[in-house]
């Protein structure tokens, strides 16, 4: 679908009807009245509009309130479909996905590193062209493409500001996809991007602030508040991993000591074996504490408190509802998340912080590609 053609749905009414249907469908018609204070005649005109474009369509009818059975709304899922890209530091992974997230087909791309900026849009171009390739040209028309990129992002001009685990900076991601493509390019950091994912996907009820942490090679957040991901003035809310635990602690890479990201990370994980003379990777750690090896599942149990503490702090300032843990290293919950809701219990201020939910995702390795595919999604669904 080409830039811009979804600016029919962009009228409020429209954007009112569509997410209500989204989220409760199915819904009748005149229970969308009833719920969204719109007239009748209002959902009746933006309904019909919403079918002939086939994003909603009419299924089972529903139960009688004493005349005519009502007929009832849900979107067609699969009416269009989403381009979803996880931009890692040593791989890039894609998706096409339809409207449920229901993922379609994979792709992905292994970097021969390093790279400069045209290798790693080069290779952008290839991941999405080999999912693309995959869509018959008459259904299953694209809305666009959504890219989770590590570092500092530039929301608005969905540029890569600033990759470190790539070494790079100035990547103009969305317009060298738009001009490439053709369609609509979305670029967000990848920890947010995941958070937007675990709100829509996640089947995390109703809750309107959640605090979302991936943890891998580095430590990343996305923060909702109001069921909208917060960004910040400079578009850096969410860069947890260099909050200081320890001010005499280990060096970290962007040059102060003791960010949490040295405590938690897969490569810290491991420099705290290899202190030991012994070079293992994190997942090995893991996998010889899951063994009965005391010694590694205490390094994992350290590192769980390490994120207990970064955890209060952020819920002494923003105090959400619920804290989701997605990457690599959140694989290790076993031997984590006990140590980090025990550090929270006995260190936060009130008995009621410390009972901030903490968990695991649901959306496993699939998590960042998922929120890829709701940068779309909002902008379809949301209001405008």
């Amino acid at each position: 679908m080409r830039h811009g053609s979804f600016q029919w749905m962009k009228s409020m009414n429209k954007s009112i009807i569509l997410n209500k249907i989204r989220k409760d469908g199915p819904i009748s018609r005149a229970q969308i009245a009833r719920e969204t204070n719109l007239t009748p005649p209002t959902v009746s005109s933006n309904v019909k509009e919403l079918l002939e474009q086939k994003i909603v369509e009419e299924r089972d009818i529903g139960e009688s309130q004493g005349g005519r059975k009502p007929t009832m709304l849900v979107i067609n899922d699969q009416a269009f479909c989403i381009i979803g890209v996880d931009a890692g530091p040593k791989n890039i992974q894609c998706i096409v996905s339809d409207l449920a997230g229901k993922i379609l087909k994979r792709s992905e791309i292994k970097l021969e590193l390093p790279v400069d900026n045209t290798q790693f849009i080069d290779a952008l171009k290839k991941g999405i062209s080999m999912c693309l390739d995959g869509i018959p040209k008459s259904e299953n028309e694209v809305i666009g493409i959504g890219i989770a990129m590590h570092g500092v992002v530039d929301v608005e001009k969905g540029m890569s500001l600033y990759a470190p685990n790539l070494g790079l900076s100035d990547i103009p991601i969305k317009e060298e996809l738009e001009k490439a493509f053709g369609l609509e390019v979305k670029v967000e950091n990848d920890a947010r991007a995941m958070a937007l994912g675990e709100f829509w996907f996640g089947n995390h009820g109703d809750v309107k602030s959640m605090l979302a942490v991936n943890i891998g090679r580095g430590v990343g957040a996305g923060l909702i508040i109001d069921g909208k991901l917060y960004h910040g003035s400079s578009d850096i809310a969410g860069e947890i991993g260099h909050m200081t635990i320890d001010l005499h602690g280990e060096i970290c890479e962007c040059g102060n000591r003791g960010c949490l990201q040295t405590f938690v990370t897969g490569p810290a994980i491991a420099r705290k074996v290899k202190a030991q003379a012994n070079p293992l990777t994190a997942e090995t750690i893991y996998e010889l504490a899951v063994g009965g090896n005391e010694d590694y599942a205490s390094i994992l149990a350290e590192s769980g408190r390490a994120m207990g503490i970064g955890l209060t702090n952020l819920i002494h300032i923003i105090n959400p509802e619920k804290i989701v843990l997605g990457g690599g290293v959140s694989k290790a919950e076993k031997f984590l998340l006990p140590a980090i809701r025990e550090t929270i219990e006995k260190s936060a201020l009130t008995a009621s912080a410390s009972r901030t939910r903490v968990e695991v995702t649901k959306l496993g390795d699939d998590a960042t590609l998922i929120g890829a595919i709701t940068l779309l999604l909002v902008d379809v669904f949301e209001l405008a």
